[in-house]
């Protein structure tokens, strides 16, 4: 959920930074972005790979644990979800290429600015932690230990007590 939370947010972002420059949220009305704008192209490609779940972003480690834990409980669900993770991420790829890479076919982005510093500082606050708890998810995981434990062993003594 943390982890959703800082790359939606960056997504969220990254989408009105270049609707305030454009006033346009077509797909199509972009291309070449990192010609002119190469740091929102960086910070752009961290989410995207983050809403993937692409390993070292926080969005691998949500994924992953989800997946493994529907993998132990329902084999066809767990198969059904996988499927939906692999056509999320090629619409993501294949969105990323169209915006940032390519020719620039409309000629009103040679005239737009990179991120000011505010933006680049709002960005980079969501993009470090997205990086950091995709290497060290541990600092999440102690803090909410002691509330998965305490909601297992209800659960625990709940069954126990049913039979």
């Amino acid at each position: 959920m943390i982890s959703h939370g800082l790359v939606s947010a960056g997504l969220f972002l990254c989408v009105g930074v270049i609707y305030e420059r454009m006033h346009s949220r077509l797909i199509k009305t972009y291309g070449g972005l990192v010609s002119v704008m190469p740091k929102y192209s960086v910070l752009f490609m961290i989410f995207t790979l983050g809403a993937i779940g692409l390993p070292g972003t926080s969005g691998f480690v949500g994924e992953f644990l989800i997946l493994m834990g529907t993998f132990k409980k329902s084999f066809l669900v767990a198969t059904i979800a996988s499927f939906g993770v692999i056509l999320g991420a090629a619409y993501m790829l294949w969105l990323f290429k169209r915006v940032i890479f390519g020719q620039i076919n409309n000629k009103n982005l040679l005239n737009i600015s990179d991120l000011n510093n505010s933006e680049l500082f709002v960005l980079l606050c969501l993009a470090l932690p997205t990086l950091y708890f995709g290497f060290y998810p541990d600092l999440l995981f102690r803090t909410t230990d002691v509330s998965i434990n305490n909601l297992l062993e209800i659960y625990n003594n709940k069954q126990i007590l049913n039979k």
